[in-house]
């Protein structure tokens, strides 16, 4: 019997029972050194299906084979793959990287050893080789064509088109054909070929590493990702398949997943005989153990998986390998199996601590040159790789680089490596690596040009999984030398960059349209909650844009690929302009005018709706729960006329870019023309429909107020302020509109919303500042008609924030006709002076304690709000500051650095509502995480920093600090500015300097 259990006592095992055994907890040792003696010859199938033929001492242990492939491939990260062959009994084993190899291939010139991937890590940035990640698409081409990879056919579709983008580069439907044609991806693919062709025109300028990326990022999300199933029985004799994967074990159903076992449940894996045994912890409200028993063909078999299990657990949970137990003296019982080798984390520290050198190597089919991927020595003649022909199908690996292992060196000197040729395809020769292994191939001399890998990131893909609003550090990719050489290759026109904001943030305009009409519109159809006449308002006015825009974008990057030089389609022009692309596209919006007017009817109409019909407010409420909603719901509504006020932007900094004689001097000011005008007919409804909007996006946040909107009514300022009462300063949250001030606290209930406390009509209030008579700091009193209160602010630009608009706001009051109605439902419960307070107007302990968590805290329904912001960071926001922020969005790739890092990480970043979403690429359909920025302060950093890279801006809050580098001066310059607005308010301006006052 074999056996795994983990006790939280320093002696635990996992494998075998207390007298003897091995453990996979303890400290690792290195396996005996390579025994000398007769060599035998060990045929390895590699992932591109040559085959090669390794030479080793028959003594050896397994890892000294394994080692060989990875040294002959110069595979940093072999950490990841092993090696599987049929045992005597046909049952195909990994393996064993201890024992000889002897011992387990019995007949080894009759054995083809395959070598594939063995460990699939959660997350494929973690993968930070080139290389490693193009064998890790080998497997997944591998297994989609075996059927193990099994998917719907919109996803095998798309797997497909990345492969076909790696291997034969940019879209030309009479190649892809004939490609698809001559090489069958799929079972059934004639069926998917018209979409695979379709997905593949989306791919124009992606180089071969970008697809291998696209290619994991899609596959990782597929349930049978790395699944390799194997068939078992429970309890009852239901046939069942059981799989391990890096969470822990799994059982399916056919291919679909029933049950999944986390490594924190399970407390021991043990197997008797046939049976194979899941010893879960004790759950914490009963007192006994629950073992789970599945039934499998065999011992062989279900020893087989327990290994594998065994493996699994210790690769991804223990922090360095393990060590064997002393053998017992005189007997033992159990397996000795244990896990051998670096465990991920041990990986990752190795690459990510630059152990190790880049290699050379090319791609097996690849007809198309990777720009990209010739970071590490671009001047060299010989780094482009032509397109190969048929003949010319091998991996060929040039530069040795170190072994996965640092005692794996000496074992590589002691082996001799010959090339077998497998059949009609022939893997080319080798050049020596430092490790002197000796090549012999009968294919001939290599070719002199091979693909240089410099552990490159693709653009706008790498990232690491986020895993809170603080960016927790993960394991993640580190790309300074290859974003350096990257930079040197792109354009440096600084319109450009400008042409290069216009596709960034074009891209997440589309997304957001895509919110309204493909996710809101779909749940929508699921659910009979909205009426015909609103449905037929907001999506037929939605989807011509998010057509158009499609279109729109495919144009913009169709000449940014031409103007970086990065489409293979050989076209003749100047095309280092984009004034003539946005006139053409600006002329083509002019017809959608119609349903921009459309916009503002259909935000009153969902609102109305909404305020008459519970059903539909708990429907928008849910969807503004899902993840791909990442604003309020009725801010997409607006998006198309933001759009507007972006283009104008952008083309009035192309026109002061351009001198007047330049060739796109002429189209970018016309287009700036035709903008200019849209923009003016339309400005007077966004600004209504803003405040529209912000008014009942308020209302979501409000607790005991019937009627806060109201015809007239306008939003000035919300934000923190401490009230002054027979307790003490108590933290309230102040909303203050251009007839009333209202003053709320916040508890912890179930919506997580603000309890009104009380109303301060501003006809006939007075305000002085009072900090010598009560001795507070940044003090004021506010006296109204029948109410006097005291208030603090955190800050003397705090208050004088506030005594400005509320000035501004009595201003308006007694401009107006008269005392506001009443707001409340009922009398407010804290309506006293600040010298009669009561147990109304005391915090609880719940809200004492909310008004200290910071934004980690998981927070119920509307937890994350920009009134929650405000409240946490102790801060305020005006509508000047949301009407500024609206003209400064801004998406793009950033690299980010943590305070302690060493390296810097690729993430898409989206900023709007004075926030920064964090995505792994653009993609995505839903951020990771979020940065709020209000409170932060935002520098350049300082020498003592070394952080010696240009184009760095660093954040800081307390004691959270993150720099962010941009990839050129201007981009550099339009972050700084747009996180400006954001972490410092516009100046005190009257609003209605800033923008005319309109009622609905």
């Amino acid at each position: 019997m074999g056996e795994i259990e983990q006790r939280p006592t320093p002696g635990s095992r996992l494998g075998a029972p207390e007298n003897s055994g091995i453990s996979t907890l303890e400290h690792g040792q290195k396996p005996p050194p390579t025994p000398s003696g007769k060599l035998i010859s060990i045929k390895i199938q590699m992932l591109d299906d040559t085959q090669e033929a390794f030479e080793v001492p028959q003594r050896a242990p397994g890892k000294v084979l394994l080692d060989a492939v990875c040294n002959h491939l110069n595979l940093v990260e072999g950490d990841y793959f092993g090696l599987e062959f049929p045992d005597h009994k046909k049952i195909t084993v990994w393996l064993d990287l201890l024992k000889p190899i002897v011992k387990q291939i019995r007949r080894p010139k009759h054995v083809v050893v395959k070598f594939v991937v063995k460990f699939f890590p959660p997350d494929h940035a973690q993968l930070q080789e080139e290389l490693t990640r193009y064998l890790f698409a080998l497997q997944l081409k591998q297994d989609l064509a075996q059927g193990r990879l099994t998917c719907n056919d919109t996803s095998a579709a798309l797997l497909i088109s990345h492969i076909v983008q790696s291997e034969i580069g940019d879209f030309d439907e009479a190649l892809d054909r004939e490609h698809l044609a001559k090489n069958k991806y799929i079972p059934q693919q004639d069926a998917l070929e018209d979409k695979i062709v379709e997905f593949h025109h989306n791919h124009i300028g992606q180089t071969p590493a970008e697809s291998d990326f696209q290619l994991l990022e899609i596959a990782r999300r597929l349930e049978m990702y790395g699944i390799r199933l194997h068939p078992a029985k429970d309890r009852e004799g239901t046939k069942i398949n059981l799989a391990v994967a890096n969470t822990g074990i799994l059982v399916f159903q056919g291919f679909t997943k029933i049950n999944a076992f986390s490594w924190a449940k399970v407390r021991k894996l043990s197997f008797k005989r046939k049976r194979f045994l899941i010893k879960l912890r004790p759950d914490a409200n009963s007192s006994y153990q629950d073992t789970l028993e599945f039934l499998m063909a065999s011992r062989d078999f279900c020893k087989s998986f327990w290994k594998i299990c065994v493996e699994h657990h210790a690769f991804f949970r223990l922090f360095e390998e393990p060590k064997p137990k002393p053998k017992p003296v005189l007997f033992s019982r159990g397996s000795s199996f244990r896990f051998s080798g670096r465990t991920q984390k041990q990986v990752l520290d190795y690459v990510k601590e630059g152990g190790h050198k880049k290699v050379r190597f090319e791609r097996k089919h690849s007809k198309i040159h990777s720009i990209r991927s010739f970071a590490s020595q671009p001047t060299e003649p010989n780094s482009e790789v032509p397109k190969q022909s048929p003949q010319s199908t091998g991996l060929t690996y040039g530069e040795g680089a170190e072994p996965p292992g640092g005692h794996s060196c000496q074992q590589g000197r002691e082996l001799k490596v010959s090339a077998e040729e497998p059949g009609p395809q022939q893997s080319p020769s080798l050049q020596k690596s430092p490790l002197e292994l000796s090549v012999n191939s009968p294919g001939g001399a290599a070719p002199a040009n091979v693909t240089l890998s410099p552990n490159l990131s693709p653009d706008t893909k790498q990232a690491s999984p986020l895993v809170s609003p603080l960016l927790n550090d993960q394991a993640c990719p580190r790309t300074d030398d290859e974003e350096e050489v990257r930079r040197k290759r792109l354009p440096t026109d600084k319109a450009y960059f400008i042409a290069k904001e216009v596709s960034s943030t074009e891209r997440t305009y589309l997304k957001d349209l895509e919110v309204i009409t493909s996710w809101f519109q779909s749940t929508v159809n699921k659910e009979d909650s909205m009426p015909e006449t609103l449905k037929s308002l907001i999506f037929p006015n939605f989807e011509p844009l998010h057509r158009f825009h499609t279109s729109f974008l495919k144009e913009i990057e169709q000449r940014l690929a031409l103007w970086e030089g990065r489409s293979n389609a050989h076209m003749q022009g100047d095309y280092q302009r984009i004034g003539d692309v946005m006139l053409k596209n600006i002329q083509g919006m002019k017809p959608l005018a119609v349903h921009l007017w459309k916009h503002s009817e259909a935000l009153e109409g969902l609102e109305n709706e909404i305020r008459g019909s519970r059903r539909l407010e708990n429907f928008c409420r849910d969807f503004e729960l899902q993840k791909v909603c990442y604003l309020p719901l009725n801010t997409f509504l607006l998006r198309p006329l933001h759009r507007l006020m972006h283009y104008k932007q952008i083309l009035e900094r192309l026109c002061k870019h351009h001198p007047p004689n330049h060739a796109d001097f002429r189209d970018c000011r016309a287009a700036l023309a035709e903008i200019t005008e849209m923009v003016a007919q339309l400005h007077g409804t966004m600004i209504k429909m803003e405040n529209f909007q912000k008014l009942h996006e308020l209302k979501k946040d409000l607790i005991g107020i019937d009627n806060l909107v109201i015809p007239g009514r306008e939003f000035i300022r919300l934000g923190s302020l401490s009230k002054l009462s027979g307790k003490g300063l108590q933290q309230r949250m102040f909303f203050l509109f251009n007839d009333v001030l209202l003053y709320t606290s916040r508890g912890l209930t179930a919506s997580n919303q603000f309890k009104v406390h009380g109303q301060l009509p501003l006809y006939g209030m007075t305000i002085e500042k009072s900090e010598d008579e009560w001795g507070v700091p940044h003090c004021l009193t506010l006296r109204g008609q029948r109410q006097s209160i005291i208030v603090a602010a955190s800050s003397r630009s705090e208050m004088e924030k506030w005594v400005e608009d509320i000035q501004m706001a009595i201003d308006l009051a007694e401009k107006s006709s008269g005392p506001t109605p009443e707001l409340l439902a009922s009398s407010p419960p804290d309506n006293k002076s600040p010298d009669e307070g009561t147990a109304a107007d005391q915090e609880s302990e719940d809200d004492l304690s909310a008004s200290r968590t910071s934004l980690e805290r998981q927070a119920p329904h509307r937890g994350n709000t920009m009134v929650h912001v405000c409240w946490h960071r102790n801060t305020s926001v005006s509508m000047v500051d949301f009407s500024i922020a609206v003209e400064n969005q801004l998406s793009g790739n950033l690299l980010r650095k943590f305070k302690n890092s060493n390296g810097w990480q690729k993430l898409w970043v989206v900023f709007t509502n004075f926030c920064l979403f964090f995505y792994k690429a653009h993609q995505d359909s839903h951020p990771l995480a979020s940065l709020p920025l209000l409170g932060y302060s935002l520098t350049i950093p300082s020498e003592s920093e070394n952080i010696h890279k240009d184009y760095v801006f660093k954040l800081h809050f307390k004691s959270h600090v993150y720099y962010f580098r941009a990839e050129s001066e201007y981009t550099f310059d339009r972050w700084m500015e747009v996180i400006r607005s954001a972490t410092s308010s516009a100046s005190r301006t009257h609003v209605l300097s800033h923008k005319e006052s309109h009622v609905y």
